[in-house]
């Protein structure tokens, strides 16, 4: 009958809008953490050939995924000059903040003997990865594991500045600047992994008195305590303040007995542990006195002020860098 082919042709239409929906509910999800009014290189093919598909109601959801994907990934970076054109709002919620700025040529600079420095250093982390042990066939061995950063993007330094001497070797050592973030990576059985990235009191020799693509450097850093002395864990306990006990365990804490287990937990300490980072340089502008590449850099992770056991965290990433003279 006439009824029971309309009600037929609604059930097979109706999975069909839900999945129009679905897809379109995607669209407006990844759109609002699109940067906005910051120049994105995009495809205007991709965009066309993106509302043919929408357009055809079987290929909305790989429309949908595709397109949120190349909203959502992170902001391209850029020169410079192209991000000191840019306002606070244009910058602001687009990841811009945390990027490196890109630099675009193959030249060389050579710093001068005396009175050259480096200053608007970035340095941008892209991959972490922690040591551990893993067994296999009753034998263990050490081994980074990558893991995934779970900090928001506050974990890039910037502004570092030092001096450079240049005695036919380039040595570069760290004075100031935003040189240090907390972070927090966790690994894929779930551990999470806090650390301070830093590189404070660097100081880096150089291969050569040059800085040209292929140009390396690396040298030790300092690495401090996670947390400050004005820490207080759950149970009240610091370093330079709080209690000297755990308040709900007095009976285990007597000087005499028990206390072994708990010294760690009731002693805070402020760990200042070594690190190293190696750098290779792969861009340099001249006329902008610029350079850019890659780095690699080994430091331990959190210890909870003495009571645990550090990590070994792996970090590789980029660079950037202006040479003063």
């Amino acid at each position: 009958s006439l009824v029971s082919l309309i009600t037929q042709r609604q059930r097979t239409q109706f999975p069909t809008m839900k999945f129009v929906i679905c897809a379109l509910a995607l669209l407006s999800s990844a759109s609002a953490f699109a940067p906005n009014n910051v120049p994105v290189h995009a495809s205007t093919e991709l965009k066309m050939s993106l509302k043919k598909d929408i357009a055809n109601v079987g290929k909305v959801a790989a429309a949908a995924a595709l397109l949120a994907f190349s909203q959502a990934s992170p902001a391209q970076a850029l020169t410079k000059s192209e991000t000191n054109q840019l306002s606070y709002l244009q910058v602001k919620g687009t990841g811009l903040a945390n990027r490196c700025p890109e630099v675009i040529g193959e030249d060389s600079i050579k710093p001068a003997k005396s009175g050259a420095s480096i200053g608007e250093m970035c340095i941008e982390p892209k991959a972490w990865a922690v040591e551990e042990e893993i067994g296999k066939g009753g034998k263990t061995e050490k081994k980074f594991v990558n893991s995934k950063v779970m900090t928001r993007q506050t974990y890039t330094l910037d502004g570092i500045e030092g001096s450079i001497k240049n005695d036919g070797q380039i040595i570069f050592s760290e004075t100031e600047g935003l040189d240090y973030a907390a972070c927090t990576i966790q690994l894929p059985g779930g551990e999470r992994v806090p650390f301070l990235f830093t590189v404070k009191d660097l100081v880096a020799k150089g291969k050569g008195d040059t800085f040209k693509p292929g140009f390396q450097m690396g040298g030790d850093f300092n690495t401090p305590s996670y947390r400050t002395g004005l820490f207080l864990d759950p149970k009240g306990r610091g370093g330079t303040t709080g209690y000297d006990m755990a308040v709900a365990l007095p009976g285990l804490q007597s000087g005499e007995e028990g206390d072994d287990e708990l010294f760690k937990e009731n002693n805070k300490v402020f760990d200042v542990t070594k690190g190293r980072i190696e750098m290779e340089v792969n861009k340099v502008n001249a006329e902008e006195s610029e350079i850019g590449g890659v780095f690699v850099a080994t430091q331990l992770s959190d210890t909870d002020m003495g009571s645990k056991a550090p990590k070994k965290v792996l970090t590789k990433g980029i660079f950037y860098a202006r040479v003063n003279q």
